[in-house]
């Protein structure tokens, strides 16, 4: 990509410049300890990037599917540090990530690599398991069949009692999970790199998706005899939420639970009503806000924003639909289109709206983030550093984006389906386990599905034009940043200030746009989307309708290039609702596209001289989610 490099260069120069103005950026000093205080800025002034949800071999998944990459391993990677991945490669991101949270599943953690290192006479009293065995140590094709066949037991509900026992797994996760504490701790280094406890609940009730990450503020040595809370307890999540608030209260500590995967949770995941089937309450409403602040919208197995079913006037929608709209999690249910609207954030946070107006409380009031999900121990993100779901599909196999990809049954998924996606980004005080966390519970935060563009996004009621000069130290005096509120106002409409700049290893921005939700006079909740802020301004021109002429596409396949002369390094702009109805509840989120580039099967193709058929979806425009602000009128 040399020659790509080249074109970026003036605008990497521009955009690093620009960065250092607009983010106030400040170089914390570490003395390099583990334990170190760190000084934190008086408002979040930097953006830290990581991965919220990253499986090492200790998941019973991952492993299976032939990960041998440890926890330290994984640590290492997204430090920076070149390790070799599982099929041999010699893998190392561009740059380093800030913060990590390692979250193998709870469910019969290290089961799968238990089985296939166990001596094969302490299994003959057990035929299933002794079958699992041998298999697992005979090729790689027979573990990715045993791990087909454990996610479809798992959704059947037909797994051994030996992996269902909460009693039978507890000693060798409370085993496993000390180790793990020991680990974090040893890379945790404040101010430098953040490592944070978590794991992944599972529950797939029937194949529906209704996983959540489970992040912990508190360092190990902070967390007393807690263990990770597994599915096989209760797939109900309330009990989840049970287990956080026994925790808080024994420990002292904090918390937070991370929904993901909401597109192929056949509209369960933002449903109107509980796991039971009875209707959400207020308690139950203002108990899932505070457990659930933040919601993972994109990752390898899809993007979760909306679906051009749901917003058929959203030329956008459709990013990351492709395969996944199709059925459940394990493909055990096809998923019908009236399903969607529990299945995608957008219209979860407009039903959000309409219960507000219900019960005085809002459920589904969360900020997002983007995350891998990857199960290599390999957290990145990146279309030209892809190395896949799980280690069957890493990056020297050249027939991973044609071959059938998904979950359990292989319907209708291939590897193409899959995307390089995503991560976390954390405006926060400092590069600590508080100051991160913290920031996720006020939901300071956005996604992007791979790209390190800076996003900034405030509101308020006495913002001016000229405020786009100081649009960080205004936007904290004067408003609130993304994930806030604003309440009640003179009824004039709110103002907001919005910034973005390019990643400059990527592309250049074709657009800001502002997506809205509102309710309507009839308890009725609607969106849409304003185009406030894109390149080529003076030759590109808003369309009666609102619309706008699509950036010009300069991506060349035959080598995987684009040009940056294309689009902008940044776009600002200070805009007011012109729609605006001073007695409707409303949200406001940001969404920033770049402009086309080339998706990772291209550079697989280019890697391995291969002809992708039609389908392939071969050009895309890489994109940030903002967190919402939500306007409340005055009682």
């Amino acid at each position: 990509m040399g020659e790509e490099i080249d074109m970026r260069n003036p605008l990497m120069l521009a955009v690093c410049t620009a960065a250092l103005a607009v983010s106030g950026c400040t170089k914390i000093e570490d003395d390099g300890s583990n334990s170190g205080d760190v000084e934190n800025t008086a408002y979040p002034e930097q953006v830290f990037w990581g991965d919220t949800h990253l499986h090492t071999d200790n998941s019973i998944d991952a492993f299976g599917f032939g990960n041998r990459l440890d926890a330290e391993a994984a640590l290492r990677f997204a430090r920076g540090e070149e390790v070799t991945a599982t099929k041999g490669d010699k893998a190392t991101l561009s740059r380093p990530l800030d913060f990590l949270v390692i979250a193998d599943h709870s469910d019969a953690m290290g089961a799968t690599k238990a089985i296939m290192e166990a001596p094969r006479i302490a299994l003959l009293t057990n035929d299933f398991l002794l079958r699992w065995h041998d298999m697992m140590n005979e090729s790689d094709e027979g573990a990715l069949q045993v791990t087909s066949e454990l996610i479809d037991r798992a959704a059947k509900g037909t797994l051994p009692d030996s992996l269902t026992d909460p009693e039978q797994t507890r000693e060798r996760t409370a085993d496993l999970w000390k180790k793990h504490g020991e680990t974090i701790d040893r890379y945790n280094e404040p101010g430098k790199f953040t490592a944070f406890m978590g794991f992944e609940y599972t529950p797939m009730p029937d194949g529906d998706n209704l996983h959540r990450v489970v992040m912990f503020r508190d360092g190990p040595k902070d967390m007393g005899d807690t263990v990770p809370f597994p599915a096989l307890v209760s797939q109900d999540p309330e009990k989840l939420w049970g287990y956080m608030a026994a925790y808080e209260e024994k420990t002292g500590g904090k918390v937070l639970a991370i929904p993901h995967n909401s597109n192929v949770s056949n509209g369960r995941m933002f449903a109107m009503q509980k796991f039971d089937g009875s209707p959400i309450d207020a308690a139950y409403a203002k108990i899932r806000a505070l457990r659930e602040p933040i919601v993972e919208v994109t990752q390898i197995k899809g993007d979760s924003e909306s679906h051009p079913f749901l917003s058929p006037n959203d030329e956008f929608a459709d990013y990351g639909v492709a395969g996944w709209d199709k059925c459940n999690l394990s493909c055990t249910k096809d998923m019908a289109p009236e399903s969607y609207a529990g299945s995608y954030t957008r219209e979860a946070l407009k039903r959000g709206l309409e219960l507000t107006l219900a019960l005085g409380a809002n459920p589904f009031k969360f900020g997002v983030i983007g995350s891998t999900d990857s199960h290599t121990s390999l957290a990145t993100a990146d279309e030209n550093n892809f190395y896949g779901k799980h280690s069957g599909n890493e990056a020297n196999n050249k027939n991973r984006a044609l071959d059938p990809q998904n979950l359990g049954t292989r319907k209708g998924r291939f590897g193409w389906h899959y995307l390089s996606s995503g991560y976390a980004a954390v405006w926060a005080t400092s590069n600590t386990r508080e100051a991160i966390f913290d920031a996720m519970m006020r939901r300071e935060v956005y996604a992007t599905t791979g790209p390190r563009m800076q996003v900034r996004f405030f509101g308020g009621f006495d913002f001016t034009a000229e405020d786009t000069a100081d649009i960080v130290k205004t936007g904290y005096a004067k408003g609130v940043p993304m994930g806030g509120d604003l309440n009640g106002g003179d009824g004039a409409a709110p103002k907001f200030l919005i910034s973005a700049m390019m990643d400059p290893e990527s592309a250049s921005l074709d657009r800001i746009q502002v997506v809205k939700g509102w309710v309507n006079a009839n308890g009725q909740s609607q969106e849409t989307i304003y185009n406030v802020s894109w390149s080529d301004a003076d030759t590109r021109k808003l369309g009666t309708d609102g619309k706008l002429a699509p950036v010009p596409n300069s991506v060349d396949l035959t080598k995987g290039t684009w040009d940056n002369a294309t689009g902008a390094s940044e776009l600002m702009t200070f805009w007011q609702d012109p729609d605006f109805d001073a007695a409707q509840n409303a949200f406001y989120y940001v969404r920033v596209l770049e402009i086309p580039t080339p998706t990772w099967p291209v550079y697989d193709a280019l890697k391995f001289n291969l002809t992708l058929p039609d389908e392939v979806i071969k050009i895309q425009q890489e994109r940030a989610y903002s967190s919402p602000i939500w306007y409340t009128p005055a009682a």
